[in-house]
């Protein structure tokens, strides 16, 4: 069985179709590369996966139970993170602190490195 399993996602911006009907499964433990040109669809996937974005139809799986990852938060606490393409959020953070970010271990008030 999949570990992570994407069925006919598909999402629509306006006057673009960015997924349609996509499909495909990932094994606990592979490696996979999204690879293809400039509007493909890669990133628009990845955010969908964490929560950046909601397909406008199919399913999401992870472990065999279908997720919804509505927000970043949602994901991060699935264990879902995004290294987004664009510059880093906070230059300030490290890597792992942005991709923690709204979820950042905290002590008083603190952030707890």
């Amino acid at each position: 069985m999949a570990y992570l399993k994407f069925q006919n996602i598909s999402k629509r911006f306006p006057g673009v179709l960015a997924l349609d009907h996509v499909s495909f499964e990932i094994e606990k433990g592979a490696c996979h590369a999204l690879i293809g040109e400039n509007g493909a669809g890669k990133s628009t996937l990845g955010k969908i996966l964490a929560g950046v974005y909601t397909p406008d139809s199919g399913s999401l799986y992870l472990d065999g139970k279908q997720i919804h990852p509505d927000n970043p938060l949602i994901a991060r606490r699935l264990g879902i993170a995004m290294v987004h393409q664009e510059l880093a959020f906070c230059p300030n953070l490290t890597v792992a602190e942005n991709l923690c970010l709204g979820d950042l271990p905290r002590r008083l008030g603190w952030l707890n490195r």
